[in-house]
């Protein structure tokens, strides 16, 4: 039965376009923004992975962690449950591989966090892989590279 679900999904038979892509971080902003967590990390695959660091000046990259879906979900609540965050993406590259299963999406983000009367911005570099399964577009995970605010 699922391999006909598959089949018959416009996503699987054509593979991946940029377009869909797109529309997909789109779709994740939305849920972030609208603090709809369950719905946002829906989005991953059970195996997806989250990485934080950031970039010296020198350009040395410094780990902060790595948490797979469970323990992020955790940590966005916790976050959230202080703050506010309002995420504003630009998709600067889509590699969509020949097959059309997978595409790697670079970008960046500008985060907004209000805690208390307090209001700063986060940016990073971001990059994720997305992959069809089941029929779906879903991320691997994603890595954040903290940056200065350009």
């Amino acid at each position: 039965m699922s391999t006909l679900l598959l089949a018959a999904s416009p996503v699987a038979a054509a593979g991946l376009t940029e377009a869909q892509v797109r529309d997909f971080a789109g779709r994740q902003e939305k849920a972030w923004n609208a603090r709809d967590l369950t719905s946002f990390f829906a989005m991953f695959t059970p195996d997806a992975v989250f990485i934080d660091q950031t970039r010296t000046p020198k350009g040395e990259l410094i780990p902060y962690g790595q948490s797979d879906r469970t323990k992020a979900k955790a940590m966005a609540e916790k976050f959230l449950a202080g703050s506010t965050s309002i995420e504003r993406g630009v998709i600067d590259k889509v590699v969509i591989a020949p097959d059309g299963r997978r595409a790697v999406v670079t970008g960046r983000e500008i985060t907004t966090i209000q805690t208390g009367a307090r209001t700063r911005k986060v940016c990073a570099d971001t990059q994720q892989t997305l992959v069809l399964s089941r029929g779906a577009i879903r991320s691997k995970g994603q890595t954040d590279t903290v940056t200065r605010c350009r």
